[in-house]
């Protein structure tokens, strides 16, 4: 059984979103998602939605994830995701080599850093934070990791980064006092289990940025990118649909375009152990 589960994880729980009718009809297409939470508790958000956009498309769409982000970042480098929910740090190196281009994004979103403590802590400006270890969910996390250790380092503040892995790690590890703060984004945050959340609250945020991109593979043809955008379009229209949305975070889909991302380009910023090439 628990090799059963293990396997199931790993594999992305991509049957779970593939309609049977659809998939037997011809090409499945994988939907990758940028692991800021669990498998289990993103395929659990985003497969009622993937299968909503299936039916409105006619295309078998198939949930698929990664155990953690540098191995989703591998996995994006090869092109191995038909489709991608990335940050916008990952979208423009992605869009560079090996060429994955925009389709859509959460309509009318911007992103933000956010730095959580525990609600009772005595730390009330960013720089009370001086000189201690600090909390990230990965080492290219755009707004959660990049955009704060930026904004860390223009006011002088030192500081001692530790990658946990998610999100999520970050606020449990922060409400169990494990560290003193960590970063992360308002959307996560705002999705976060009130059991934990009832023990956290913002200490900074920072300005905005255009927000994660959902990306189709280099190659694709316009006709299936097309196909998947009007469906999504649609999607955001439909009252019955929103629900849905609400669980992963969004207010519906917008069309995007690679330019979209030039805020973010503009910065120039990279993280310094990431084994992504340009």
């Amino acid at each position: 059984m628990q090799l059963s589960r293990r396997l199931w994880i790993r594999l992305g729980l991509a049957a779970l979103c593939a309609p049977a009718g659809l998939a037997r009809a011809g090409k499945t297409y994988t939907f990758g998602v940028v692991p800021q939470e669990s498998a289990s508790l993103m395929a659990e958000s985003w497969t009622p939605v993937l299968n909503a956009l299936a039916e409105k498309s006619g295309l078998a769409i198939a949930f698929a994830t990664a155990p953690d982000i540098p191995t989703f970042e591998k996995r994006v480098a090869n092109g191995e995701y038909d489709f991608v929910y990335m940050n916008p740090y990952h979208f423009t190196v992605f869009n560079t080599k090996p060429g994955y281009r925009a389709l859509a994004r959460n309509k009318s979103e911007r992103l933000r850093g956010i730095v959580v403590v525990r609600k009772d802590s005595p730390y009330k400006e960013l720089k009370d934070l001086s000189g201690a270890t600090l909390a990230f969910p990965s080492s290219a996390a755009f707004a959660a990791t990049l955009v704060i250790e930026s904004d860390l380092r223009k006011r002088g503040i030192a500081f001692e980064p530790k990658i946990v892995k998610s999100h999520n790690s970050v606020y449990l590890d922060v409400a169990k006092g494990l560290y003193p703060a960590g970063g992360g984004v308002p959307r996560t945050f705002q999705l976060l289990d009130e059991s934990i959340a009832r023990d956290l609250r913002i200490l900074y945020t920072s300005a905005d940025y255009t927000s994660h991109a959902i990306a189709s593979r280099p190659g694709m043809d316009a006709a299936t990118r097309d196909t998947l955008l009007k469906a999504m379009l649609a999607m955001s229209q439909d009252t019955a649909s929103q629900p849905m949305l609400q669980r992963i975070g969004f207010k519906g889909f917008e069309a995007a375009a690679d330019r979209d991302w030039d805020d973010v380009r503009a910065l120039g910023i990279r993280p310094a152990d990431s084994q992504i090439q340009k």
